[in-house]
Formats: C-alpha cells, structure tokens, sequence
C-alpha cells in the first residue's frame, strides 16, 4: 500500500475513533445554571448594545451554541422551573402559575408528586445531585428538593428573598438542607460557593449540579463590592441592577474556574438559561428588541438567553436560531448520560445533542405551546398566533378565565420579531392552522390546581374554545411577580 494510501487510511480511523465515544467512558457531569428574571438583552453575548460585561456567561456561548430562539414555557417563575424539573408541559398537571409568597400561599401548592424530576432520573442513573440556590416549587416538606432527587440542598423554598438577609424572612429561611442558617453575606456568592464546593467534593464521580439564581429578581439589593463597578451609572435601581448581574457572572465565573481546575470542562455538559423575560418597569431588565415582559406571553416574557456548552463534543462559538424550549435540558442531559428515555414517561422535552452537533438539520420541535390564565401563544416554524396582555379581551394578570383562541393575533417572527404587525386579517388560512394547533394541545392539558390570591374561588375550565367572563381584579401588565 502507498504512503499516501496509508496515511489517508490513518487519517479516517483517528476521525472514526474521536467520533465515537470509547466504551465504558465515564459519564459527563450535567451543570445546569438558572437566571432569574434577566431579559433576553442583557447579556454582551445576545449581540445588544449591553451596558454590564457579563464575560463569564459569555463564554458559554463562545464555547458552545447559543439558541436564539431560546424559549421557557411558563411566562414568570414557579411554572417555568417545574416544567424544566419534569420535561413536561406544566399545565399538564396543573402548574400553569405561581402560589403567592410563603406566608399566603395555597396550601396544595407544590410540584406534583406524580411526576418525575430530573434530579429523580439523573440519582437513579448514579449521579450525585445538589441544588444550591432558589426553588420556588413547594413549601410543605414532601416538596422539598432533599425529597425530589437530590442530595444537597442550599437555598430558599420561595419565590423571592433578601439577598443579604438570611434571617429577615421567618416564612422563607435561607437552608442548608432542611435547617435555616443564621446568615449570609450575600446570596450570588453564597449559591456560588456552594456549588464550587459541591463540585470540588464529587469531582472523581459523575455528578448534577443544579444552581438557581435569585439573581436578578428582585429585590434590587447588592454589596459595595459590585456597586463600585458601575459608579457612572447614574439611575440607582439600574446600578443595582447592573451590579447584580455582574456579581451572577463572577459567580458563574468561580463554577467554571473549579471545572478547569479539575480538567472537567470536556467532560460536563453545561447549559445556562433565564426562567423567563425581564420585568423591565420594576427592575429595569431589558428584553431588547422584544415585545413584553415577564408575565406576558409576547416575546419578551418567554423568549430567554439560553446556550449549551460540552468542548469537544459539540461545536463551538455556533448560533443557532432553532426554536428550543427549557422542557429540553433534561432529555438532553439524560442522553449525554446515558439514560434510556422511556415512551411511557411521555416528555414534551426533546434531546439536542444531535441538534447541536450538526447530526439533524430540521427543527426540533414543530410547534411550541403557551398557556397563561387568558394570555395564550403558540409558535410554529416562524409564525405566532397570540394572546398577550393588552390584547382584545385579555388583562395582564393571573384570572382564571378560560384561555381562547378568538380574536388571537399572528405574527411572522422572522420578519418582525418585535411582533408589531398583526398578519391575522392577511392570513387567515395560517391563522386558522395555528389555531386549531393550539386548541388540540389546550385539549391535553389540565385546570390549574390553584390561583394565586383567589385559592378559594371557584375554578373555571380551561379546555375549550367558547369565551368567558373576566372576574376579579388582575395585575398590570410588566408589575414585579414573585
């Protein structure tokens, strides 16, 4: 055989066993790392003009693909979180809001037992699983994370918390495990540090590490140490702000010094997130181009930074504007570990790995769904039928009403992604596909299992197409949600 015949033969089977992943290798680490309530234009990385250099979040980007069209399938808090836990739709089980603050919640409010989380999935599989930051997904006991499928726990149980604090709020301590600590310096660094330490103590084993952010909801709070960074910043609540999320950096900064001090960085799939839109009038959190806020389902409330990170094992510095979901990140992390993703558990989620990796060219997912009390949406290819806040017949609040496809807007997000010319009257045939694709998937879903503030009121039904009275009073449209 020929030197050259050789060297091409060589060539193909050095390419042939980087491609295939060498048996019994060890199984990758899953890094999961969760904003809260920052805008999909805040980030340098989303290509706005950003006014706080956010580096670290950066280069999950650089390294990985960043989703364009990353979305999350609730509009604010609670309901976003327990559809990533489950990789399901949340109005499936009747998560569709949030339960109010600690002290006046609904007392069945929780993250339903009969699903299956993917703290559950990725023990099960021999992962060492900690939670280190907010959860927002259940108050009693039975719904606490030590009881979902992890084995530590360092954070708050509601929706909103002092970040310098820990004592201030008795209904919602800040815990290590199940006891309240006595205090705390400052949350960002706090949720950190912990999952540094996490990391630092699993590192010779496979591990899950889930950090929830309470930044950078509010309230506007942060130390002198991060506010110095932005003296020029002339509007307090926008320094505050500012500081707050440069604070989440350095901490997502530490997280991933700790990978490279322990050469894991090839082997951990990382992917980061916001669990919906920014409230820009309450904490100045920007959404960019984007329609709306949090708590709308316009653009601005569900469409969110969202990028995935594996060096060596999917490309690098990539953009990609396929519509994708935070229902995703479990199916694609049980398949980075190996775990066999069973029919039966029936998830609205998808595995990306072979999205990201140039393995599938198409979409994946022919439509996506919104269901918020009256405000509706549903995206497919690049088309949107709507129902926000302020549209006909529907209020920015969290009513329950029964959620209509009539008088809904379409929109083409690829030509107008501020969805600021209604194409409903032009399109009446597209309108027509979308709706009816709404309605088949409304038909799968449940009433919610609690209302905020209205826990003894009588719930309607929210299947179905026909119009319903709107009772109550409700919250403006873009108002700081827990």
């Amino acid at each position: 055989m020929s030197a050259l015949r050789l060297c091409i033969v060589a060539q193909f089977l050095a390419a042939a066993i980087t491609a295939i992943p060498a048996k019994g290798a060890a199984k990758p680490n899953i890094l999961v790392i969760l904003a809260d309530d920052l805008g999909w234009g805040e980030l340098t990385c989303q290509g706005v003009t950003a006014q706080i250099p956010t580096p670290n979040i950066d280069s999950i980007a650089k390294n990985g693909v960043r989703f364009t069209s990353g979305y999350v399938s609730g509009p604010y808090c609670s309901p976003t979180r327990a559809g990533f836990m489950t990789a399901r739709y949340q109005q499936r089980y009747g998560h569709e809001f949030n339960p109010g603050p600690a002290e006046s919640a609904v007392p069945n409010f929780g993250l339903a037992l009969s699903e299956t989380t993917i703290g559950d999935r990725l023990k099960a599989a021999g992962y060492a699983t900690g939670w280190f930051g907010k959860s927002h997904l259940g108050y009693q006991p039975e719904f606490h994370p030590l009881k979902r499928g992890f084995d530590e726990y360092f954070g708050f149980l509601g929706g909103a918390h002092s970040y310098l604090d820990a004592v201030g709020d008795k209904n919602n301590p800040i815990l290590r495990g199940t006891q309240a600590v006595d205090s705390i310096h400052y949350t960002t660094e706090a949720f950190g540090q912990e999952a540094v330490s996490f990391i630092e103590r699993h590192h010779q084993q496979p591990w899950f590490c889930y950090l929830p952010f309470n930044a950078v909801h509010g309230p506007l709070e942060s130390t002198e140490k991060y506010l110095g960074r932005f003296s020029k910043v002339g509007d307090a609540r926008r320094r505050s702000f500012c500081a707050m999320l440069s604070a989440m950096d350095d901490a997502v900064g530490s997280v991933l010094a700790k990978l490279r001090e322990h050469s894991l960085e090839e082997n951990t799939l990382i992917i980061f997130f916001s669990d919906n839109g920014g409230p820009t009038p309450s904490t100045t959190s920007g959404n960019g181009p984007l329609r709306g806020f949090k708590a709308q389902t316009w653009e601005g409330g569900i469409r969110v930074p969202f990028m995935v990170q594996w060096k060596g094992r999917i490309p690098a510095g990539k953009v990609d504007d396929r519509p994708v979901i935070q229902l995703d990140i479990q199916p694609t992390a049980l398949a980075a570990a190996g775990v066999e993703i069973k029919p039966e558990w029936k998830l609205d989620g998808v595995n990306l790995l072979p999205y990201v990796a140039g393995e599938k060219s198409d979409a994946p997912h022919d439509t996506l769904f919104w269901r918020f009390g009256q405000q509706i949406a549903l995206r497919k290819g690049d088309w949107k039928l709507v129902k926000g806040a302020g549209t006909k017949g529907v209020d920015g609040g969290e009513r329950l009403a029964k959620a209509t496809t009539d008088d809904a807007e379409l929109y083409n997000l690829k030509d107008d992604l501020g969805e600021t010319k209604n194409l409903a009257a032009s399109n009446p045939e597209k309108l027509a596909e979308l709706a009816a694709a709404w309605n088949a998937m409304n038909n799968q879903m449940i009433d919610p299992k609690w209302v905020p503030n209205r826990a003894g009121a009588k719930k309607k039904s929210t299947k179905g197409t026909g119009k319903a009275k709107n009772k109550g009073k409700a919250k403006a449209p873009g108002r700081q949600q827990e």
